[in-house]
């Protein structure tokens, strides 16, 4: 029995791996795109902070863009996963093409790589001096 499952597992622990490594670079190339972002809009958080603002609510205000990126995926995926049950409903066992429960992990597992990839550079902003981001040079 073992025997005749050794080709399957390895082809699930290959595709695990693959997940984690595409789960990987996504996490980093959002963590790039927030980070320029938070570059370029130093000044602007600059005047955020100099005006009052919380350090909180400028987390917040780069945890948001993480977050409305992350919903974007999630729908496109939703409709991607929809679209392609019938392509892959042959090749699972004992469960359904549309599981709830697996889709929900999956969705869980997208939000929380977005708000860890989102959270660095979040940090990172809700430390801008207003004195050196208001400088002119």
């Amino acid at each position: 029995m073992a025997r005749s499952l050794r080709q399957e597992r390895l082809f699930a622990q290959l595709a695990v791996m693959l997940g984690l490594v595409t789960l990987a670079l996504s996490a980093i190339g959002l963590y790039g795109l927030l980070s320029y972002s938070v570059a370029q809009r130093v000044p602007e958080i600059g005047v955020r902070m100099a005006l009052g603002a919380e350090r909180a609510s400028v987390r917040w205000m780069i945890l948001r863009q993480s977050l409305a990126l992350a919903l974007v995926g999630l729908v496109a995926g939703a409709a991607a996963a929809v679209a392609g049950t019938r392509l892959i409903a042959s090749l699972l066992y004992n469960l359904p093409p549309r599981d709830p429960v697996a889709l929900t992990i999956a969705a869980a597992v997208m939000v929380a790589t977005c708000v860890l990839a989102g959270f660095l550079p979040a940090r990172r902003a809700s430390r801008v001096d207003p004195l050196v981001a208001l400088r002119t040079e």
